[in-house]
């Protein structure tokens, strides 16, 4: 038994197969709410769901509501949406819903250790990485700007560090060489729903998750983006930025200059060549895209956004820009 009152599987002893539980559920962005979903459909009571203030948004900036809030009302599930769980008065109301269990998924504020210690059964967190590789905010864009070959998601017991605790379940999916930040996110949102319905499943008929502590070895932080970030060095190999093209998809959409106007590159791809050429340097220009001299390698860029403008293949932007062609 630990200090919150846990046993080492993270439930409580005094959880019984077949009691009613009391889940509140604790998420932001669209990510979430294929596991918000799953809370709903696991026989559980979804109590309350917690997610961050309406934010400004579009052209407009009139206020909108999350997509968790959304999928909430839609349901008719309560929804708080406190600006903090440090106050005394927040913490008194997640208490008042007397939850077993706090899910959260991509919430986005910090639980306080008074929080992580409401709920019976403690705070499960839905992680969209095989930690300890990219603990942190943007697990998936990190994994595959690295470069990495697989991905997945944790079901992990909530501890006061930051996605540090003990994993209950894991699922891995390969890391596609056409994934984007998109791809990835989604397969990984409907993934993430799959492992969390087994946990809440198993647990309903009175299982105990093995929790299994992480290793001290391999960890890696997965920072927030930066839109800083964005724009491509042409000195870095060809796979490399092919990689941060489509880690940055949808957003914040990576950016090159091209012989001289800078756009936003929204597809490409590496192709292994040998060139003497200035990094930087448009190789090629036709039907098929518009071949950049890396630091190693080519990256043919094959669709692109103008400033202002739609999303158009590199082809069309050619056309426009008859300057850029070279003969094959």
């Amino acid at each position: 038994m630990n200090e919150s009152g846990l046993n080492d599987s993270g439930l409580n002893d005094s959880a019984l197969p077949g009691r009613v539980l009391r889940l509140v559920f604790a998420g932001t962005p669209e990510f979430s709410v294929p596991c918000f979903e799953a809370c709903r459909a696991s026989g559980a009571e979804v109590v309350a769901a917690y997610t961050q203030p309406d934010r400004p948004a579009g052209r407009g900036r009139k206020l909108t509501p999350s997509p968790v809030k959304q999928a909430a009302l839609a349901a008719g599930v309560a929804v708080e949406q406190p600006p903090s769980l440090k106050s005394a008065d927040a913490q008194q109301t997640l208490a008042s819903y007397r939850p077993d269990l706090l899910v959260v998924v991509a919430y986005g504020l910090i639980l306080p250790r008074k929080v992580l210690a409401i709920p019976r059964l403690g705070c499960w967190n839905v992680h969209a990485s095989l930690l300890p590789r990219w603990r942190g905010a943007a697990p998936i864009q990190r994994a595959i700007f690295a470069g990495d070959e697989e991905s997945g998601v944790d079901l992990m017991q909530m501890e006061a560090g930051l996605d540090t605790g003990p994993v209950l379940l894991q699922r891995r999916t390969p890391i596609r060489r056409d994934d984007t930040g998109g791809s990835l996110h989604d397969r990984l949102a409907a993934l993430g729903a799959e492992l969390l319905n087994e946990g809440l499943r198993r647990t309903l008929e009175g299982e105990s998750l093995p929790a299994t502590a992480q290793p001290e070895d391999g960890v890696t932080y997965a920072h927030k983006l930066d839109k800083t970030e964005a724009t491509l060095d042409f000195k870095r190999t060809a796979i490399e930025l092919e990689q941060q093209v489509r880690a940055f998809d949808p957003w914040p959409v990576a950016e090159g200059a091209i012989a001289g106007e800078t756009l936003r590159i929204r597809a490409a791809h590496a192709i292994v060549r040998e060139h003497h050429a200035e990094p930087g340097q448009v190789l090629a220009a036709g039907r098929d895209g518009i071949e950049i001299a890396c630091g190693q390698g080519v990256l043919r860029i094959t669709a692109v956004q103008r400033a202002g403008g739609r999303q158009v293949s590199a082809a069309d932007y050619v056309n426009a820009r008859s300057e850029l062609r070279h003969p094959r």
